[in-house]
């Protein structure tokens, strides 16, 4: 029997319990783990609300099969519902399963454990690995292809916008100027070439190669795109009284979420408006004072939990008929001809979030 406390501590696990549970009393009562990982997460949820049933969402099939067999383990199998999927598919998989709203749910946005630990991959700029970086296997899109195709003002602003690096440009040019007579092929290269451009003075801590990781995974698995689609749909399928609670590990992806939020926390009138009608008063309740940090506590049990920011809402009362157009809207995304070429591909090709 595997022990999997022994490669998975999920973060803030008390607080999450804490924040998704009391919406979950009822019979019949559905929760949604979006990013269900090894179910750490959904373990706890389930063992704390016995009325519920929970719909693990994950597009890492690996995960979701050992997942599987953890709950199995528990003993907790009658209340859960795999399904492989990216989280972006939200609206798609209650359908399946004949479900339209559910009582709460639950993001853990970034790397699950068992994608960090994992070498084959090449997640990690610790471990030589082919640089691979797809939570989904069965999209074509990997990180090599990207550094082997993508123009270097391409390169450039992935590696600013997702992965907030200060050298992006002479990066994406030594990517570039390097290709033309040895393609970049696994991850201690690209962490080699990495290190000789950024110079010594000016790095932070921590490996220097860590922000162009970061944001390869993301433009790999269109995290960020799916995560813009993902909030209004879960949006429209929160029952009232239902929880959206979310951890997030980058400062773009708490700002979407903030972003999100803050929709439904705020008067949607003009400030010089004597009279709030009631349909414009907010439909979300703030559950948390701005973002949860971990503590030095957690930090020093679970080390991935130092950049952790926790949010959640609950929404009540039911969406006003302008949210509700406005989140039908957002949930489809931008067209194909804004997304680029490179992005209708990768929606067709990766299933999962």
């Amino acid at each position: 029997m595997t022990d999997f406390s022994q490669i998975h501590k999920p973060v803030l696990l008390q607080e999450c319990v804490d924040l998704v549970t009391p919406a979950l009393h009822a019979l019949d009562s559905v929760a949604v783990d979006c990013t269900l990982g090894l179910a750490g997460h959904t373990i706890a949820f389930l063992k704390a609300a016995t009325n519920a049933t929970v719909i693990g969402i994950d597009r890492d099939e690996e995960a979701l099969e050992k997942a599987t067999a953890r709950i199995a383990q528990e003993g907790l199998s009658a209340r859960f519902i795999p399904v492989h999927a990216a989280f972006d598919q939200f609206d798609e998989v209650l359908r399946a399963q004949g479900v339209s709203q559910v009582q709460a749910v639950f993001m853990d946005l970034g790397l699950s454990s068992l994608q960090i630990d994992e070498r084959e991959r090449g997640f990690s700029y610790a471990h030589d690995a082919p640089l691979d970086m797809r939570m989904d296997t069965s999209q074509s899109l990997t990180a090599r292809e990207i550094l082997a195709t993508y123009d270097a003002d391409r390169l450039a602003h992935i590696f600013k916008e997702y992965g907030e690096e200060r050298f992006s440009r002479p990066i994406a040019k030594r990517i570039v100027q390097q290709r033309q007579t040895s393609p970049l092929e696994t991850s201690s290269q690209l962490t080699a070439l990495v290190d000789a451009v950024i110079p010594a003075a000016k790095r932070g801590g921590g490996n220097p190669a860590k922000r162009v990781f970061q944001a390869l995974r993301i433009e790999v698995n269109g995290e960020l795109d799916k995560l813009r689609r993902t909030l209004p749909q879960i949006g429209l399928h929160l029952a009232v009284g239902g929880r959206l609670v979310v951890e997030s590990y980058h400062s773009l992806e708490d700002r979407t979420v903030k972003n999100f939020m803050a929709q439904g926390l705020r008067v949607d009138a003009p400030a010089d408006m004597p009279v709030i009608p009631p349909d414009m008063q907010p439909f979300f309740k703030a559950l948390t004072k701005g973002a949860v940090k971990a503590d030095a506590d957690e930090i020093a049990y679970n080390p991935r939990s130092a950049s952790v920011r926790l949010r959640a809402v609950e929404l009540t009362r039911p969406l006003p008929q302008r949210w509700l157009h406005t989140f039908e809207l957002e949930s489809q995304g931008p067209d194909d001809g804004a997304r680029g070429a490179h992005s209708h591909r990768r929606r067709t090709h990766a299933r999962r979030g």
